[in-house]
């Protein structure tokens, strides 16, 4: 089966026919540039594609299998790369107007690096809020990215390009960032699965301005799909020097470990949170499903308050950094609500900034002593359903800032801890909900393989593009 028949094979799936002869990175690759083309003028989830050079690096792969010499486990796999990372060639320009986009683009992230070494075939770059700075995926330079399964409702962000390319079969794999949430939020939102591995897991160059809550992480239809991208992203890169050294073992070979007889925390709502009811609903059955399946399993909060005054002073502060930097006037080509996280910024002191990174640091120390109790913790990943595209917050509701809604999210930003959303159904009006599972830090296989076994105990559709189950 390929995409062009309406259907389609994860990355793991592909690689093995590609072995096979069944299919060729060309046919792929033209699949996903078939699905762009028909699907993305009103989904919008990429701000560049590049046909020529995919179809070049897919017929360079095509050759390599032909010959039984495959760079690797995902050569020829049709991607894409979140427009926050730099890539040799394409202006990166991460959603704001005061970026020029004629200028030299030489350089390449670890990212992007690592993604040409493998041999993935690289379709273009996913629309980003400007400098990635909400949960919602829109800018004044890329317009509104739309989910897949109701393109009336929002992407999520703010990697929410990516997650409805995977979702809508436009690439099998894709890279996004996640500094509050970005990764898992759309992830949920979109039906794919987002993981954010411990802080530093996976290099990033540039250093990110929001510094200790930026990770970036990889989006996929399958938890198998993501263990193979591990082993690719999560190799060293000299320019990180906050980069951890890469496991002695395969994430690959680790996602199917037995996890059956671990502890595990269930907290349905931190302790704080309002959930959606069928939300609530889908969380709990998923839980008592692993249950049966050989988990011991635990209602058991944290107990930690919310962290949402640390998170804010830290996140307004490095968007006051990133900011800084840009040339006198640009304030007026500026998403408005990260003029105002600028300003917010602006006002705090050094002090400050040290005494909310304590404060940080303080949240990952008791998440350590609540993990030597627990394996893991599952929540449900998002409070609420995916609402109207175009706006940061719910029309209507009680919140005005995007974190009031996305409570599940950023206290593992805080802590650098490992945490995947995975899809666990779909609401009563046909939109994706998401469970999230977080570990201790450095244990990102543990977290992989409780996830993969969600896959198999609660399996979700991978095999028709999102907006085509209907």
């Amino acid at each position: 089966m390929t995409a062009s028949a309406g259907t389609l094979l994860t990355a793991s799936e592909l690689t093995v026919a590609y072995s096979q002869g069944a299919v060729s990175p060309v046919e792929a690759t033209k699949a996903a540039l078939d699905a762009i083309e028909r699907r993305d003028g009103e989904i919008n989830a990429y701000c560049l594609v590049d046909p020529d050079h995919a179809l070049a690096q897919a017929k360079s792969s095509e050759e390599r299998w032909r010959e039984g010499n495959p760079i690797g486990w995902l050569d020829g796999v049709p991607a894409s790369i979140k427009d926050m990372f730099l890539t040799a060639g394409w202006p990166t320009l991460r959603g704001s107007l005061c970026v020029d986009p004629d200028q030299p683009w030489e350089v390449d992230s670890p990212v992007a690096a690592r993604m040409r070494e493998a041999g993935l075939v690289v379709l273009g770059k996913n629309t980003t809020p400007e400098l990635g700075w909400k949960a919602t995926t829109d800018s004044r330079v890329a317009g509104i990215t739309r989910n897949p399964y109701d393109t009336s409702k929002t992407s999520g962000g703010s990697s929410g390009g990516s997650a409805a390319a995977v979702a809508a079969g436009m690439g099998e794999l894709s890279v996004g960032t996640d500094a509050g949430g970005s990764v898992r939020i759309p992830g949920s939102f979109c039906g794919v699965v987002g993981f954010k591995p411990t802080y530093g897991r996976i290099p990033l160059y540039p250093a990110s301005p929001f510094g200790a809550l930026a990770h970036a992480g990889p989006m996929a239809r399958s938890v198998d799909d993501i263990a193979l991208f591990m082993d690719i992203l999560a190799m060293r890169d000299h320019r990180d020097p906050t980069a951890l050294a890469p496991l002695t073992a395969s994430y690959r070979e680790a996602v199917h470990r037995d996890v059956r007889g671990l502890n595990v925390a269930y907290s349905a709502d931190l302790g704080y949170v309002d959930v959606d009811p069928e939300i609530a609903d889908l969380a709990s059955r998923t839980v008592h499903t692993l249950e049966e399946a050989g988990l011991f399993i635990e209602n058991a909060d944290p107990g930690f308050a919310d962290p949402a005054d640390t998170f804010e002073l830290l996140w307004y502060t490095g968007a006051a950094k990133w900011l800084n930097t840009f040339p006198e006037g640009a304030e007026e080509k500026i998403d408005r609500g990260l003029v105002t996280a600028w300003r917010e910024g602006l006002t705090y002191s050094a002090m400050d900034w040290l005494a909310a990174d304590q404060a940080r640091r303080e949240l990952g120390i008791l998440m350590g002593e609540f993990h030597t109790r627990y394996d893991v913790l599952i929540t449900p990943m998002m409070p609420i359903r995916p609402f109207e595209a175009g706006h940061d917050v719910p029309p209507g509701g009680p919140y005005t800032k995007w974190w009031e809604w996305t409570r599940f999210s950023y206290p593992f930003n805080l802590t650098q801890q490992p945490a995947i959303s995975v899809p666990i159904g779909f609401t009563s009006d046909g939109l994706p909900a998401g469970l999230q599972i977080v570990g201790p830090r450095h244990s990102d296989d543990l977290v992989l393989a409780v996830a993969r076994l969600v896959q198999d105990v609660q399996p979700w559709r991978t095999d028709v593009p999102a907006g085509e189950l209907r």
